[in-house]
């Protein structure tokens, strides 16, 4: 007979998006003509930027002819892309990478998630708390987690980001394999300085770990003590893989691409783990679309980095708006300077669901619940910035109503 991998069985209940999802749908169905107003899943409004169609429509035109047509792709991604990378992510920021280190993808998400195929199931992880789900439930699903017990994996070394050390985690106490680490973060919206980033470099040279960094929100900073990647950290090219996502940086979530760094520098045993994860894209993976990643590469055009930056600035003013209405109401509230996202702590020590129900009846605003994150997210909410202004405002005047 053949048998499942039971560590889905040890997941516990739903995704937390999906529950998210599935008690606005209840409520939807339960009160059809009352307005929703979506704060919740950090997808984008604003359209793509009209450079980015342009050559969507040209990538599309091209494809419709003989000479054009692309079939199968590079799976590592196609060198106009990956030299664009190289040259405006990394170069203008004095930081050495080959495009050979670069992997596009259809998602950091997907990325995040498949990066562990290269691991053995028998490191120790280490994971923020609160943290994006995905690292955490993907970890599990490979046999890395341990037991689910008392809302914790048995398996996994938390690192509590709580409001008294700011929401940044200590080092680890104990040696650990692999360091998930995300600035700006989600779901707090904080950001880490070069000198507090630093020392994570020096922990994982000294024991040999490797720093998974996500950096899907690096578009959004403005403070210049913020590194927009590890990578501007000395030493972590030998550590440290980096994520980075065209998602939020340009809107695509609807239009899926990313990229993962892999540098040859960083080796485990003498491995090379940009071999291995080349080997893991080759037999896995078929590559981004010919349209998409022409798409991707116009947003490194003039008038791409300008329509862009422009949407990134709308979000900003968002979370501000979103920051200064709660602050109003009375809330304690992180994050949303660096980052498109708002941590605020509920009123009145409310539990982080029960303060979810109560804005979404009373109100039918949709947030989400800090608890979803992880323990230490427990009393806690995330809002963000990525609905329209007209939304914004009203949702913020309509929680403010309640409180």
């Amino acid at each position: 007979m053949a048998k499942i991998n039971d560590n889905y069985l040890k997941l516990p209940g739903a995704y937390l998006f999906s529950t998210v999802a599935r008690k606005t749908n209840e409520f939807t169905e339960s009160y059809p003509d009352r307005e929703v107003i979506k704060m919740s899943i950090g997808d984008v409004t604003k359209p793509l930027a009209p450079a980015v169609i342009d050559a969507m429509r040209k990538a599309v035109d091209e494809m419709g002819t003989a000479e054009g047509f692309h079939g199968y792709g590079p799976e590592q991604g196609y060198d106009f892309l990956r030299d664009k990378i190289v040259e405006m992510d990394y170069k203008t920021r004095g930081i050495d990478i080959a495009s050979d280190e670069i992997f596009v993808s259809d998602g950091a998400k997907s990325d995040c998630g498949n990066i562990g195929d290269i691991f053995s199931a028998d490191n120790k992880v280490a994971v923020c708390d609160p943290v994006y789900p995905v690292y955490v439930d993907t970890n599990a699903m490979s046999g890395r987690a341990g037991e689910y017990v008392n809302e914790r994996w048995s398996n996994l070394y938390y690192m509590p980001c709580t409001e008294e050390n700011g929401f940044m985690p200590r080092l680890p106490e104990e040696k650990v394999d692999i360091i998930y680490l995300c600035f700006p973060n989600n779901p707090t919206g904080v950001a880490a300085t070069r000198e507090q980033l630093r020392p994570w470099v020096e922990y994982a040279r000294e024991n040999g770990a490797v720093i998974l960094y996500d950096s899907a929100y690096e578009a959004f900073i403005t403070n210049p003590d913020v590194p927009h990647s590890i990578y501007e950290i000395e030493g972590a090219k030998e550590v440290a893989i980096e994520f980075r996502s065209f998602s939020k940086t340009a809107g695509f979530t609807g239009t899926r691409c990313a990229y993962t760094v892999v540098p040859h520098a960083l080796k485990l045993d003498g491995v090379s783990l940009n071999s291995l994860w080349n080997r893991r894209q080759c037999t896995k993976f078929n590559g981004v679309p010919y349209v998409i990643q022409k798409a991707a590469e116009a947003v490194y055009s003039d008038e791409g980095q300008k329509q862009t930056k422009e949407a990134i600035k709308y979000y900003l003013e968002n979370a501000e708006i979103i920051r200064e209405a709660l602050n109003d109401a009375g809330l304690k509230v992180y994050g949303g300077e660096n980052a498109p996202y708002i941590w605020a702590k509920t009123p009145n020590g409310m539990k982080s669901w029960e303060f979810f129900d109560k804005v979404l009846e009373e109100t039918g605003v949709v947030i989400t619940p800090g608890s979803g994150f992880g323990p230490s997210g427990e009393g806690y909410v995330r809002l963000t910035a990525f609905s329209t202004k007209e939304n914004t405002i009203k949702a913020m005047k309509k929680i403010k109503d309640i409180l």
